[in-house]
């Protein structure tokens, strides 16, 4: 598989953890020193990306399901970045409201062999 199709393949596991409510393998797709920012919201490290990724199942994303469509991905030897369109479909939901739609930014990183998240950001489209 080429580097983009690995770093793609980061996000496809990403959001089957997500389909599965399962914190552990969504934050084991992170570096230790990540970082998260979403509007009103910073989390740094991959332990308070997991603590809060367990919150979020247990309650408000019980049942969700995130949606990403990447529209530019760049790999650029151990660094990848992807830009992408992306949202959360709550649970009884058939589609994304154009009110949650967001403009996400992720940098990956080639650690060991394999790619991890090193940062994500999104915000309002």
């Amino acid at each position: 598989m080429s580097s983009e199709g690995d770093v793609r393949d980061v996000l496809e596991r990403m959001y089957a953890a997500w389909a599965d409510n399962d914190a552990d393998a969504f934050a084991e797709l992170y570096v230790e020193d990540a970082t998260v920012v979403m509007p009103g919201t910073f989390h740094r490290g991959r332990a308070a990306v997991r603590e809060y990724m367990a919150a979020a199942f247990a309650g408000p994303l019980k049942g969700s399901r995130a949606v990403d469509e990447p529209q530019d991905v760049r790999v650029n030897g151990d660094t990848a970045v992807i830009v992408s369109r992306a949202g959360i479909i709550m649970a009884g939901e058939d589609a994304l409201p154009a009110e949650r739609e967001r403009l996400a930014t992720w940098v990956l990183s080639r650690r060991d062999g394999g790619w991890l998240v090193s940062a994500y950001a999104n915000a309002p489209a």
